[in-house]
């Protein structure tokens, strides 16, 4: 195995390093726009649970009153779907992060794995290159 070989893996690691990376940003703001869609649920909750009840009012009053809270509620509904449809894309990001994770581990797996070989094969070379001049040596001093 060669030097070109690790530095292929090592690009290779730092690519998937990379993926990993972008793809734990993405994670990250679609948490903080699900945070998001979350507080404006509770605030629209908040809106037409306390704007009270609309029964003692004048009758135009209640019906605006009412068309509010149903406007609001229907906003609420929206946003609780696309809520849901968000949640399910970040599923799907983090399965492509887990599985991203796991191919920079293998990657990783396998580069320290060529270089244990590398560095084996050359620690092999020298030791023979050392026993080769010690052999010279005492051959020398036979002489």
């Amino acid at each position: 195995m060669s030097q070109q070989k690790i530095r292929n893996l090592t690009t290779l690691v730092a690519l998937r390093n990379t993926e990993v990376e972008r793809l734990q940003t993405e994670m990250a703001e679609k948490t903080n726009l699900r945070d998001r869609y979350q507080k404006n649920l509770e605030r629209l909750t908040s809106l037409y649970t306390n704007s009270g009840a609309s029964g003692n009012l004048h009758p135009a009053l209640a019906g605006n009153c009412g068309d509010y809270k149903q406007a609001v509620m229907a906003l609420a509904d929206s946003h609780r779907l696309d809520l849901h449809m968000h949640e399910a894309d970040m599923a799907v990001s983090q399965q492509a992060l887990n599985a991203a994770w796991a191919k920079r581990e293998v990657m990783g797996k396998v580069l320290d794995k060529t270089q244990k070989v590398v560095n084996a094969q050359q620690n092999a070379k020298e030791r023979k290159q050392h026993d080769e001049l010690a052999t010279q040596l005492w051959l020398r001093g036979q002489k």
